[in-house]
């Protein structure tokens, strides 16, 4: 099981994350830009970039730990997490470093060409 201090350390840890409060809550950015996660429903639930085509895919799949917020992530290319549901640092880093990859700049991906694209 993830917690909101596994999500800060994974998502820090990636090149030109900082955190910042937003909205009451804590989010994660890179460059100071582009939000890339965030911590909500009291630290229980990520908030990651996802493009929508891949959101019903991912939530059918695992229900129990995507989901999406009606009426809030509609329009948003964005993907809801339950972190109960996260089984480990592993599953957990790949999930944040693909909302990193659509959040970075392109200067950043090409600085960090181990990270830019997915492993496979």
């Amino acid at each position: 099981m993830a917690t909101a201090d596994d999500v800060r350390r994974l998502a820090l840890s990636l090149p030109g994350a900082l955190e910042k409060l937003s909205w009451g809550m804590p989010t994660f950015r890179v460059d100071g830009g582009r939000i890339f996660a965030s911590l909500d429903d009291e630290d229980r639930v990520m908030g990651v970039k996802c493009p929508k085509e891949e959101r019903a895919e991912l939530i059918a799949a695992e229900p129990e730990k995507f989901f999406l917020r009606p009426g809030h992530d509609d329009n948003y290319a964005w993907l809801r997490v339950r972190l109960s549901a996260v089984d480990d640092d592993e599953e957990l880093l790949a999930i944040l470093l693909d909302s990193w990859r659509q959040a970075a700049p392109r200067r950043l991906l090409t600085a960090h060409p181990d990270l830019a694209t997915p492993p496979g």
